[in-house]
């Protein structure tokens, strides 16, 4: 039986910017403004996703000025309870932000979406931004990977900081939490100094699930300093990367290379655009999901008009790919972590409570 594709979606709306923005107001930008506001709209299109059995859905987000832009993770966890099985993945970006606040807010995220949250990384690359923020101005590119990889690093400690059975809301002796299972995670680097503990109980995916954008230029040996840096942050702390290769063959070369760095566990969807009028193009995507050798484990499909793109491919091109054997035909989980096949992590500060943790730090002390 051939092995069962990963698919995502983004379920952006692109602005108009053939417009005439000479009054100067958000609606005189883009036609669609209404809609990118509108939360039944987002909640429509990952009904959608979620009827066509794709593992999740991915909502873009940046500190550009761009007229009517949600506030993508912020829109995800108002659309959380009106689906039941997509998982919902904003990109939330670690520049001009505190680690703090991001752990909180995704854990948030996956406790009202029951176990489904994700965190697709970005980074703030722009003056403009910068200016915006008033801070500091604007970083090399490498130097932003950097702190996105301490960001995220930091994340997952204060996902780890509470244990799993930590909360014990104990009526009788007002006790609602272990103390002992509560921990300073301590963590001191170049971008972030931080104390913990959270101040919300472990995620129930036990961490949210980590995606990076990768490039397949930034795997060769020419790559910036920025994509080198990214790469380095992805293998390092990511699920899910998401591949940008020009062809196939280049495909196959950056996914082998990002599994000899980083291992079998790490799950890559190559970007495919998936803009669909008609038939033709319909059946344009489908061979090319089903093609063979690609080296990925899915893909992640970008569609020119969400809902018209995404209706297709719930409606025709997923019928045809579960009657291949190349898809779910129900989501056998509830958690993105299930859709992905990925392992529910253990609290890292858990797993130092245990026997034999206990023997092999003190077996260490003894060979010192």
């Amino acid at each position: 039986m051939p092995r069962q594709l990963h698919l995502s979606a983004a379920i952006d709306l692109a602005i108009d910017t053939t417009a005439d923005t000479t009054a100067g107001t958000a609606a005189d930008t883009t036609a669609d403004s209404p809609r990118r506001l509108d939360p039944g709209h987002y909640a429509a299109l990952a009904r959608l996703a979620e009827r066509a059995g794709l593992d999740f859905v991915t909502l873009d987000d940046s500190f550009t000025a761009e007229p009517s832009r949600p506030d993508a993770l912020a829109t995800l966890a108002r659309i959380a309870p009106l689906t039941s099985r997509i998982g919902l993945v904003p990109t939330v970006t670690t520049t001009h932000t505190e680690p703090f606040h991001t752990s909180i807010s995704l854990n948030t995220l996956d406790w009202v979406s029951e176990g489904r949250a994700g965190w697709l990384v970005g980074v703030s690359t722009t003056e403009a931004e910068a200016k915006a923020f008033g801070r500091r101005p604007v970083a090399p590119e490498d130097e932003l990977w950097a702190e996105a990889a301490d960001a995220a690093e930091v994340a997952a400690r204060l996902w780890d900081s509470w244990e799993d059975d930590a909360e014990i809301r104990d009526t009788a002796t007002g006790r609602f939490v272990d103390r002992d299972k509560l921990h300073y995670i301590d963590f001191e680097g170049r971008h972030f100094s931080v104390r913990g503990p959270s101040i919300t109980p472990r995620p129930p995916q036990g961490r949210p699930v980590v995606a990076v954008p990768v490039a397949a230029a930034d795997l060769a040996r020419d790559a910036s300093p920025g994509g080198r840096a990214r790469v380095t942050t992805a293998i390092r702390y990511a699920d899910v990367v998401l591949l940008d290769a020009p062809d196939r063959a280049a495909r196959l070369t950056a996914a082998t290379e990002l599994r000899l760095r980083s291992g079998e566990q790490l799950r890559i969807l190559a970007r495919l655009d998936a803009a669909l009028p008609d038939r033709a193009a319909e059946q344009r995507l489908l061979t090319e999901l089903t093609a063979t050798g690609t080296g990925v484990d899915g893909f992640h499909l970008v569609p020119a008009d969400p809902e018209r793109d995404l209706t297709a491919l719930a409606g025709r091109i997923a019928p045809a790919l579960r009657e291949a054997g190349l898809l779910r035909t129900g989501y056998s989980g509830r958690t993105l972590r299930d859709h992905l096949g990925l392992a529910r992590p253990a609290s890292r500060y858990a797993v130092a409570r245990t026997p034999a943790a206990h023997a092999a730090t003190a077996l260490a002390e003894v060979a010192r």
